[in-house]
């Protein structure tokens, strides 16, 4: 990391742009998946602040975090998720251990996006959120938190998505 101490950085500093490496093979980041860090981030931030989503997406376009992202994706992934917490929280909260309070919120966000997708786009199939959410985790979640949302995320795509799974 750079002479930047953590506590001096902000959201810009979180974000990487699609032309920057994501990992140590060097893979640029594709426009969706820039675009669900950038939820996630945005989910984060409507946690800790509740507020209207208007005003997190003109301050994420005002920033230009929003470079690089579908922004109409993100726009319906911030009012649905922020809209919907109560009964996304509900369908994965089956599969957790502990209660949805005791999530790491930053997890808790990435659980809500996933389910989220794996609920509203059909198009998208469940193995590719999954995987997107354990990449999340891994970028932004506590060490070793994707094996746990995965576990998680897997059992709501086979509830929610029983055919992609042959059952």
């Amino acid at each position: 990391m750079s002479e930047k101490s953590w506590e001096k950085l902000d959201l810009a500093d979180l974000i990487k742009q699609p032309s920057e490496p994501v990992d140590d093979d060097q893979k640029p980041v594709s426009q969706r998946s820039m675009t669900r860090r950038v939820a996630v981030q945005a989910l984060y931030q409507w946690t800790l602040n509740p507020q209207d989503t208007y005003l997190i997406e003109k301050q994420f376009y005002e920033e230009g975090w929003l470079s690089g992202t579908d922004r109409v994706w993100f726009k319906d992934i911030l009012n649905q998720v922020t809209q919907d917490v109560a009964l996304l929280d509900d369908t994965y909260a089956p599969f957790l251990d502990r209660s949805v309070k005791l999530i790491n919120p930053v997890e808790r966000c990435i659980l809500r996006l996933a389910v989220y997708e794996l609920r509203d786009q059909v198009q998208v199939p469940s193995k590719v959120i999954i995987n997107e959410a354990v990449e999340l985790t891994k970028h932004f979640g506590a060490e070793d938190a994707h094996k746990y949302i995965n576990g998680v995320v897997d059992k709501v795509a086979k509830q929610l998505r029983p055919v992609e799974f042959g059952a």
